[in-house]
């Protein structure tokens, strides 16, 4: 069964490929949908910037990831950036990282 706490640990696998820390703790996550009986996820995100190049690398990843867990058939990946993201929406242990990289 799909839920909403197994596709997070999944987007967690995936990493932003400039700054190598996953989209979830770096806070690009909004929302999960999961519908028609786990077969469809929807998934709210944002960049780290606008017109960010890497955003099909990203989606892709996403897309390939979630369509691994069985029973699920659609993966949607809507971007939005309403809010817009900062770094105050990372995790402490991605705010740590961060610090070091830059």
């Amino acid at each position: 069964m799909v839920t909403e706490e197994l596709v997070r640990n999944m987007l967690s696998e995936v990493l932003d490929p400039e700054i190598q820390i996953d989209i979830v703790n770096l806070g690009m996550v909004y929302d999960i949908a999961i519908e028609d009986a786990g077969r469809k996820i929807i998934v709210t995100m944002t960049l780290t910037t606008m017109g960010c190049p890497l955003y099909d690398e990203i989606k892709e990843e996403i897309v390939e990831r979630l369509t691994s867990l069985e029973g699920v058939e659609e993966v949607d990946v809507e971007l939005t950036f309403d809010p817009p993201w900062d770094k105050e929406m990372m995790s402490e242990e991605a705010k740590l990282v961060f610090k070091y990289l830059f």
